[in-house]
């Protein structure tokens, strides 16, 4: 029974080291066969670690550029949309007035130019991701370092099953030197047997040397490389973020002051009407008609204007004004007044009260008579 369980023991060690190493070529032969010394099962599991090592690094790169691939071409279509949003924006800022100034054009014609900068930024990122992390390591994951270190693991694996093949071929000879009476041939054979597998364990123990260093310098490579990839693209990251940020606080700045005039009170000149009294209908009108008068005062077309502060009349010849109302102006003065009629009612008032508006929305016109 101890010997049943010390077999299956053996078995099992067996079965767990051709799971790891099968990876190299064909699966071990019995490891009963006992030709191996101490020095040469250390460099055999040193090997081994090497294998994982490097299979896991190489498992590892090709992650990342699977990963910055994807991310290249989902950035891509960003880009694209981030640009069509710039024109976009920048055929508005350019194409387009408002009645009640040009403060969104402005702001949009920032906008447009400020997207089209992080994008160009966002394309810089992209690219550097593409020639410094996703190439290099795509590079060194298909490299010959990699397969050449493969193939002298793979050719260790091999001589090593063969020795072990003539271990058990030398001691199958053994046992029919010990069942002969001293047959000059079988011991021969024997000899012959001994000697080859003496040359296979000499050429064993020099090519898993050779196997390891080679395995050796490409881990060291895999994790520098790799490491040094990581570090470029998050330094590609984080100038993109910085030039970005750059981006987005002068843009604000540029917004914000144009919000800032377009939600600022209206500052009428008051010196300008108050110094000066608007004139008299009857004056206007040329009952007490002056070339003076008739110089300061030019009848326009008729336009319409929006109040943009209250104005209250202090005689009976100027009009009173709520923010908002529309009136048609008929009038100017050269003064700083202008004439014209609001609400049923007619009467001067400062010009810089109101805004000229080509349009006015229909809810306002019955406010207008």
């Amino acid at each position: 029974m101890e010997a049943l369980w010390k077999q299956a023991s053996r078995l099992k060690e067996q079965v767990s080291r051709q799971g790891v190493f099968k990876q190299f070529g064909a699966a071990y032969g019995n490891s009963d066969n006992a030709f191996t010394d101490e020095s040469e099962v250390n460099l055999h599991q040193r090997l081994e670690k090497l294998y994982l090592s490097t299979r896991a690094a190489k498992h590892f790169q090709r992650d990342i550029v699977r990963g910055v691939e994807g991310y290249i071409v989902t950035g891509s279509k960003q880009v694209d949309i981030g640009n069509k949003l710039s024109d976009d924006s920048h055929k508005y800022g350019v194409g387009n007035t408002c009645t009640c100034g040009n403060t969104l054009s402005i702001a949009a014609t920032f906008y447009g130019k400020a997207r089209s900068l992080m994008e160009k930024e966002r394309g810089n990122m992209l690219k550097a991701f593409g020639t410094q992390v996703a190439e290099p390591l795509r590079a060194m994951v298909m490299g010959v370092p990699l397969e050449d270190a493969r193939h002298l693991a793979q050719r260790y694996d091999r001589m090593r099953q063969e020795a072990e093949a003539q271990a058990v071929e030398v001691s199958r000879r053994q046992n029919r030197v010990r069942e002969s009476t001293g047959n000059g041939e079988v011991i021969s054979k024997l000899e012959a047997a001994e000697y080859k597998l003496e040359e296979l364990k000499s050429s064993m123990v020099g090519l898993g040397k050779e196997a390891v260093a080679a395995m050796a310098a490409v881990e060291s490579q895999q994790q520098r490389l790799t490491l040094q990839r990581l570090i470029a693209m998050v330094e590609a990251e984080r100038a993109y973020h910085q030039k970005v940020l750059e981006i987005l606080d002068h843009l604000e700045q540029e917004m914000v002051s144009e919000r800032q005039k377009i939600e600022a009170p209206p500052t009428p000149a008051a010196e300008t009407y108050k110094a000066q009294p608007p004139p008299s209908y009857d004056e206007v009108n040329g009952m007490f008609a002056s070339s003076s008068v008739n110089d300061s005062v030019t009848s326009v077309d008729f336009f319409l204007g929006e109040a943009l502060d209250s104005f209250k009349a202090e005689s009976e010849s100027e009009l009173n004004l709520s923010v908002g109302d529309i009136v048609i102006v008929r009038k100017i003065s050269s003064n700083g007044w202008a004439e014209g009629e609001c609400k049923g009612k007619a009467g001067w008032f400062p010009h810089a009260y109101i805004e000229r508006r080509e349009r006015v929305l229909a809810n306002k016109v019955p406010h207008i008579f």
